[in-house]
């Protein structure tokens, strides 16, 4: 294969250079075989951007790789045979290492493949140009498919016709959107998104574990508005989100974030853009197959009894904190920012509420059950009950009294 000139290299990069990358890529080569680096670490290496995960694509067999990686006194974990995967550990850390492979028959949710050792056929079943890209140990950079000028124009194509990569896995329709969002600057490829609007349909095949995954991906995007805005567009926001969409409230909490320099929360955006009512957290949490703890952060967005029309008086505040917790408890303070309606309440004011924890730790109550027990009440309900009395006795005198003071309050048998 011939590489273009132009091509960057990537021979001093931290992550392919660390003795951990070299050690697999280098059993690996010892059996005769080639393996690079490939995919997202490649794409984000040449873009700039932070590398996570290292995946690895081989000519090697999966019992070859094993057999290698073993030899040379590495880890073995059998994650994902079936589809030619082999887990490889060099110093604690994990590398995917995954057979060249074609396509043999797709199914729309997965495909039936087989090994390979042609590179330019094992780049054609990815999904966007700027995932085919690999990368040797030597940090040459091989592009089979011509993707690069992609990458470096931050647009994202799909591999050949738009239709066929989505037929392939429906899953591509999310990615399409979420990586638009991610990495590109201008406008939705117009190929591409005809192909996605066309074959929206699909989606409704796919697990809720995968929309899950890639939606949550997605609203977290650097640019997930834009996208949030033109899936609504183009009918397939309503494809995967089982409520009317408010983009105007998900704008409104991403400034936020941004302007306090809050992490991206999925969770709060989704609840901005879709959680009016405690029918809707059902559905989506349903629709999207959400963790307790997911379900109960658009829980809180759809309980309009907890919902603030402006900060709390300092010792409320506090209270409120020390009932909620401080993970609720900003997520409670930003949905009520994003909601605000009075012009009075100034950004100042939303800003000096959200960072109360920053500022002030809840304290634990300074007595116990055995405390009450110790009084003379019986094990049982009883003790529960006088504890939720003093409780509220001491987050309404704002945390004040101390062990002695509660403890005189405590009644006796």
């Amino acid at each position: 294969m011939t590489l273009p000139a132009d091509l960057p290299s990537l021979a001093a990069a931290p992550w392919l250079t660390a003795a951990e990358t070299q050690r697999v890529l280098a059993a690996i080569a010892a059996g005769g075989y080639e393996a690079r680096c490939v995919g997202g670490v490649v794409r984000n290496a040449l873009m700039g951007l932070a590398v996570t995960d290292i995946d690895i694509a081989t000519t090697a067999l999966p019992d070859d790789v094993m057999r290698l990686a073993r030899s040379a006194g590495l880890g073995v974990a059998e994650t994902g045979l079936q589809h030619g995967t082999v887990t490889v550990i060099a110093d604690h850390h994990p590398f995917e290492v995954t057979t060249l492979r074609r396509d043999v028959e797709t199914h729309g949710r997965h495909a039936t493949v087989a090994f390979t050792d042609d590179w330019t056929a094992d780049a054609r079943r990815r999904d966007f140009t700027m995932n085919a890209l690999y990368c040797d140990a030597a940090g040459r950079v091989h592009d089979p498919l011509g993707g690069y000028p992609d990458l470096a124009s931050r647009r994202v194509r799909f591999i050949g016709n738009p239709a066929d990569r989505i037929a392939e896995d429906y899953l591509r329709i999310l990615r399409f959107f979420r990586f638009t969002a991610q990495y590109s600057t201008s406008a939705p490829d117009a190929d591409g998104l005809s192909a996605c609007t066309r074959m929206r349909d699909g989606l409704t095949i796919l697990s809720k574990e995968r929309i899950h995954q890639e939606m949550t991906r997605l609203l977290v995007a650097r640019r997930a508005l834009d996208a949030i805005l033109s899936m609504r567009d183009h009918g397939i926001l309503a494809q995967v989100l089982p409520a009317a969409p408010r983009p105007g409230l998900l704008a409104r909490v991403i400034e936020i974030e941004r302007a306090c320099g809050c992490a991206p929360d999925a969770m709060l955006r989704l609840a901005a853009l879709a959680v009016e009512t405690p029918e809707d957290a059902v559905r989506i949490g349903a629709a999207f197959k959400l963790s307790r703890a997911e379900r109960g952060v658009l829980d809180l967005s759809s309980r309009a009894d907890v919902h603030l029309s402006a900060p709390l008086p300092p010792s409320a505040a506090r209270a409120l904190l020390y009932r909620q917790g401080p993970d609720r408890y900003r997520r409670l303070v930003m949905l009520s920012w994003t909601r605000a309606l009075d012009a009075a309440v100034t950004a100042a004011d939303w800003s000096d509420a959200l960072a109360l924890p920053d500022r002030w730790f809840a304290p634990k109550l300074p007595v116990s059950g055995a405390d009450v027990v110790a009084r003379g009440i019986p094990p049982g309900p009883a003790v529960g009950e006088v504890l939720r009395a003093l409780e509220a006795w001491w987050i309404e005198c704002d945390f004040a009294p101390d062990r002695d003071a509660l403890l005189a309050r405590l009644p006796t048998p």
